[in-house]
């Protein structure tokens, strides 16, 4: 079945799929959206463009911030949204934008910097990249090889991944 070809419209918010260690150190900062390079290297044909939005750790992300993401996503004119986000607050962000009519929204994130070797960022940003081309309008989260909604997802810390939500 031949997909539509769609723009995907890429916000990076920060988090550590964009952070940049300093050894001596033992400190970061939030650098360069990091989906910028792992497309490039990968030689994607779909059209995209990045914009960079917020640079904070996700931990940082106020309501003001998520105000600001919501805005900018509600005026935006594309219908295929990703979202490169910390993975601390991600679900909260999630829910903030899920009543945004007529978009596919993906949030994705990384455990590991997008600079780091062992990163999960290659994988997915690749995966939410598919996800927002084949999914329904709605906000998902697309991480660990699985897609979620906002309120079906919990961060597993000790496990380091997402998952199902136990129901209640």
């Amino acid at each position: 079945m031949p997909c539509t070809p769609v723009h995907i419209r890429i916000y990076a918010t920060g988090g550590t799929i964009d952070k940049i260690y300093f050894d001596r150190k033992n400190d970061y900062h939030i650098g360069a959206p990091g989906v910028i390079d792992l497309l490039e290297e990968a030689g994607v044909t779909f059209t995209y463009d990045v914009v960079s939005l917020i640079r904070k750790d996700s931990l940082d992300l106020t309501d003001a911030d998520r105000q600001l993401i919501r805005a900018t996503i509600l005026a935006d004119p594309h219908q295929h949204i990703v979202i490169t986000h910390g993975t601390d607050t991600m679900i909260a962000t999630a829910g903030a934008l899920r009543d945004i009519p007529a978009k596919t929204i993906v949030l994705t994130g990384a455990m590991q910097p997008a600079r780091f070797k062992s990163s999960d960022a290659e994988f997915n940003i690749g995966f939410a990249a598919a996800a927002v081309q084949l999914l329904p309008p709605g906000v998902y989260l697309a991480m660990n090889g699985h897609v979620f909604t906002p309120e079906q997802v919990r961060k597993n810390v000790e496990k380091n991944r997402f998952e199902e939500a136990p129901s209640q």
